[in-house]
């Protein structure tokens, strides 16, 4: 145990190496994973306390400090749940007896519902696309497939020819952790993309190292992420659409719209791939937003009150 007082960044860069390796997280995100954890290290240094032998009122108190230095209540939420996943790992290891964190309460922040886009105003945005430019139909593509499977950026941008199955009419998607899962796919993205790779893709030339890949930009290598947020922002900027959209934006609606249509919430989770349910639960909330502005707009109480004012 007086190891681990002595040596925490050993521990610490031991645990990045657990979230990499073991449980397949993206280097960037073992690092933000790291750095929460740095925030209890250092409290715990200034307090004198040890990382074995730490308590759950001590860690109580750790969270009342990061108020009290103005870190805010979702920020908070995050530290925490980095701080349990740490815990966790160290219980694994035998490096602490007891988890402490188990009881740990994280501060109550509000549900942030995402904003979503209405058919017809993602029909506005591809209506804006210019099949006459050189990207023209690429950028039809990437708006339908982004849509309509309901894709990351980062999943859209790694796409690749082998990982779609016009036949069968599905995509395989390697999502976060580089967990693969299949995403059934329209004929009218199928038939976007069979332009794209007739028409564009296929008088590229293509760069070393991206002959699968299926979205590619002019130099005839992979899409950045800032491109695809180009796009879009573009193309809402041309509809005339003033909500704040980004790329995920066109997820959320296509999630809403499969919940708003009758979709199982089980089924739209495994298309998203949310490892929990809970994360997909938010678009009930929406879906339950949405119903109460209908009502609210449409009965006949709220109606026959705007009739009045407007006398």
């Amino acid at each position: 145990m007086a190891t681990i007082a002595v040596n925490p960044d050993k521990i610490l860069a031991r645990y990045e190496g657990y979230l990499t390796i073991e449980k397949g997280l993206s280097p960037l995100t073992a690092q933000a994973y790291a750095r929460d954890v740095k925030h209890l290290l250092r409290y715990l240094s200034n307090e004198n306390h040890s990382l074995a032998g730490t308590t759950e009122q001590e860690l109580e108190n750790f969270v009342c400090s990061l108020a009290d230095v103005g870190i805010s209540p979702r920020s908070q939420a995050r530290i925490i749940s980095g701080i349990k996943s740490f815990y966790k790992y160290l219980t694994m290891e035998g490096i602490v007896e007891s988890n402490p964190t188990v009881l740990l309460p994280a501060p109550r922040i509000g549900r942030h519902l995402p904003e979503v886009l209405t058919l017809s105003e993602i029909d506005s945005m591809i209506a804006c696309i210019d099949l006459a430019q050189p990207q023209g139909q690429r950028n039809r593509a990437i708006i339908e497939v982004l849509y309509g499977c309901g894709l990351r950026v980062s999943e859209l941008i790694d796409l690749r020819l082998s990982q779609v199955f016009e036949q069968e009419e599905y995509i395989v998607v390697i999502g976060k952790g580089n967990k693969q899962r299949l995403v059934p796919i329209s004929q009218e993205a199928l038939w976007q993309i069979h332009l794209y790779i007739e028409h564009t893709r296929s008088n590229q030339v293509v760069k070393p190292g991206c002959d699968d890949i299926l979205f590619l930009n002019r130099s005839g290598g992979k899409l950045s992420r800032v491109m695809i947020f180009y796009i879009v922002k573009q193309l809402c900027e041309m509809a005339g659409i003033r909500k704040t959209v980004s790329p995920h934006t066109l997820r959320h609606s296509f999630a809403t719209h499969l919940l708003e249509g009758g979709a199982n919430l089980r089924a739209i989770q495994q298309m998203l791939g949310h490892e929990s349910i809970e994360t997909t639960e938010i678009y009930v909330h929406i879906d339950r937003s949405t119903l109460r502005n209908e009502i609210l707009n449409h009965h006949p109480r709220n109606a026959t009150n705007r009739k009045s004012q407007d006398i």
